[in-house]
């Protein structure tokens, strides 16, 4: 029997698995550290070096003959679900500055290994069980780690590890680690930094004592203690983070800042060049990046920027060249512009990338370049990998496409998907050979399905980036296609994009009888600063108008769409899109699946929702105007809930609270509760059956077959 195409991709965890990631270049250019399992179906990643001079790739580190990946500590769980991590094995490791020494983590015991060819073998070192998060220090003689929320420190010829710093008597005090809103919104998931002579540690003192508790049961398994969680909801109070210079001979000073006006630390780098910390307001509106002398505990500040509705954290900021220039970003005339210079002139400095380049991410600093990722303005479906030197700006991938990279040594690792091709290419070139490149393997399985040809276009006046795939069997004019909207459709997350892999799901989905609409409206990444703050304040309208927009103009595009039979699914955001949908647009939304919805953003998190709404004491009316819950006596339209029952990014509260309201209302819904699922629903039984289940249900609910929609009591038609 063929297997499906849900169960594949199931088991390859979205076709993930097999793939090289996680790449680091050793200063010379010769060395490429990577991770990759042994399959496209093996979800062990083991630790691999890339030699660039040969093209040869060796086996450093295998779990299988390590001991396994089992017993994962509360805190490894934790980081692997806000970083969305499924896979197991090594799935991070850190390196010393030179590339020789690696350090990881298999069910709590720290391992090290050896990068280069005569380097040792990989072995445990004597860290305490529940380890976490080790790092090597600059020079490859020290390993520090997180442990009970203290951060302890081996060197690697001694017998045994020492306590660097760790609770000072408060029970809600952790050192080393980053706090929720840190982990899930900022993509800050350390708590700790060497200096660069290896004789001290930065390290975040963490004080949750503030932050509210929830509890997160498993009615499953109603024996078991409910979980608690450290939840900073929205207008709710956070924790209090601050940083210490821990050094290795018992100094302990405290690097202040003005933690009242910018209580988010952000994000800390300390090369050689100095040390830069980047801290934000709570309300998001001014950043501060702050240079550093963690010895004498003193910071100044090198540049303040400003916006009347939020700030965005931009991954890989700040940095320093070779040269001593300060890497940073900064919105100018429309677009998210590079800045690199001089500290002193960092403040007037003039952007280093024109204004039709949406600059993405910084990926690396290489002596006195930059390379970064963008899109240019009219183009943000593809994204571009770019070098910025001082005498100018050179474009190392090709034209379309999605294209990301790191760089040391003259050294190149890029990373492409084509419009054209469903897998990822990775390559390595080198500047000393020029129009040479390595192929890094891939054994990644491709999706056994008809390639997606997306039909890509943008849709009304606001020009909403849009995607249409009919089923590869549909023969024009033959039949109407009921359509069904697929979106994500929010802040963070781009889903229409030149890459021929991202339509897998979408493709499949059309294959069942659906014309799938996929678009991109205001607040997603991709099309620079006004597009993005056009959902500040209202999460709900413009979000809305776009999918209803881009449905209209896919109509008009293809005769074969019966708007008459419209449903529309999501997750997280898509979720509470979909739900959102069929309550305040039945005229045009005649079904959905909502996925782990927010439901009532008073429930969620303060970074994320209050840089939309604001404080919900000071800006209410947002929040009861985004708010689904006095949408319920609404609904006449089947609506299927979705949510994990361990989710503590959405709780679950979210879906039984808008299920509660909605039967006050005598309006018949669907709950499907996963026992036992988080937010990313790893399991693959989970993930099979529940794209399975959501196409039943939207077949029956649009009257393409019968089924469970047709006992809700709902209109099933137009």
């Amino acid at each position: 029997m063929t297997e499906s195409f849900p169960r594949q991709q199931a088991r390859t965890r979205r076709f993930t698995l097999g793939l090289p990631r996680s790449f680091q270049i050793s200063p010379a250019g010769d060395r490429v550290a990577f991770l990759r399992s042994r399959g496209g179906d093996d979800p062990v990643n083991c630790l691999w070096v890339l030699d660039v001079g040969t093209g040869a790739e060796r086996l450093v580190a295998d779990p299988a003959a390590l001991g396994g990946d089992t017993a994962l500590t509360e805190q490894e769980k934790a980081r692997r679900e806000r970083v969305r991590e499924q896979a197991a094995g090594i799935v991070a490791f850190s390196c010393d500055s030179a590339l020789t020494l690696a350090a990881f983590v298999l069910a709590g015991q720290v391992f090290v290994a050896g990068l280069t060819a005569a380097g040792p073998a990989p072995r445990p070192i004597p860290a305490r069980p529940g380890a976490f998060d080790p790092r090597p220090d600059p020079a490859g003689q020290r390993v520090a780690y997180v442990c009970d929320g203290a951060v302890r420190v081996v060197t690697l010829d001694a017998d045994e590890d020492s306590l660097l710093i760790g609770p000072d008597g408060a029970d809600r005090v952790t050192f080393g680690l980053a706090e929720f809103v840190a982990a899930e919104e900022m993509g800050r998931t350390r708590g700790y930094w060497w200096a660069p002579d290896g004789t001290a540690l930065l390290v975040a003192r963490v004080d949750e004592t503030p932050v509210s508790r929830w509890h997160i049961a498993d009615p499953a398994n109603p024996g078991r203690r409910p979980a608690e969680v450290a939840y900073p909801a929205a207008g709710t109070a956070n924790a209090d983070v601050s940083l210490v210079l821990a050094g290795l001979d018992g100094t302990r000073v405290p690097l202040p800042w003005d933690q009242a006006g910018f209580p988010y630390l952000v994000t800390v780098d300390w090369p050689p060049a100095g040390a830069l910390i980047v801290v934000q307001s709570r309300d998001q509106r001014r950043m501060r990046l702050l240079s550093a002398d963690p010895a004498r505990g003193t910071v100044a500040v090198l540049r303040e920027d400003t916006d009347k509705d939020w700030l965005d954290i931009v991954p890989g900021v700040p940095g320093w060249t070779g040269d001593g220039r300060i890497v940073w970003t900064a919105d100018s005339e429309g677009a998210k512009r590079l800045l690199v210079a001089a500290p002193a002139r960092l403040a007037e400095a003039a952007p280093a990338t024109p204004p039709e380049l949406q600059v993405r991410a910084i990926a690396d600093t290489d002596g006195d370049a930059v390379l970064f990722t963008a899109s240019a303005s009219g183009d943000p479906a593809s994204v571009g990998l770019w070098l910025h030197r001082p005498d100018g700006l050179v474009r190392l991938s090709r034209r379309g496409g999605v294209h990301s990279g790191r760089r040391s040594g003259g050294t190149t690792v890029l990373l492409s998907r084509s419009p054209e091709a469903p897998g990822v290419t990775v390559t390595a070139r080198t500047d000393r050979r020029p129009g040479e490149e390595i192929t890094i393997t891939s054994l990644a399985e491709l999706p056994t399905l008809p390639a997606p040809r997306p039909g890509l276009f943008t849709a009304g006046g606001r020009e909403i980036r849009t995607a249409l795939l009919l089923p590869s069997w549909h023969e024009p004019g033959s039949a109407k296609l009921p359509v069904l909207l697929d979106p994500y459709g929010g802040p963070h997350l781009q889903r229409v994009v030149a890459a021929q892999g991202a339509f897998a799901d979408a493709q499949w989905l059309a294959e069942q009888g659906f014309a799938v609409v996929v678009a991109d409206g205001r607040g997603t990444p991709g099309r620079g600063p006004q597009w993005d703050r056009a959902v500040a304040g209202d999460l709900a309208g413009p979000v809305l108008e776009d999918q209803v927009a881009a449905l209209a103009a896919a109509a008009d595009r293809c005769a074969d769409l019966d708007t008459g039979r419209v449903a529309i699914r999501g997750w997280s955001f898509g979720g509470y899109l979909a739900a959102l949908a069929v309550l305040r647009r039945p005229d045009v939304f005649h079904a959905a699946v909502a996925g782990a919805p927010v439901t009532d953003w008073r429930l969620y998190d303060t970074h994320y929702t209050e840089r939309y709404l604001g404080h919900p004491g000071e800006n209410g009316i947002a929040y009861d105007t985004c708010s689904l819950l006095g949408d319920a006596p609404k609904l006449r339209r089947p609506l299927l809930l979705i949510h994990g029952l361990a989710d503590d990014n959405v709780v679950a509260a979210h879906t039984l609270r808008l299920s509660a309201a909605l039967l006050a209302a005598g309006r018949p819904h669907s709950v499907l509760p996963l026992s036992g699922v988080t937010h990313m629903t790893p399991q693959e039984e989970v993930a099979e059956n529940l794209l399975l289940l959501q196409v039943d249900f939207l077949r029956a609910a649009l009257g393409m077959t019968p089924g469970v929609a047709s006992l809700t009591g709902l209109e099933t038609g137009s």
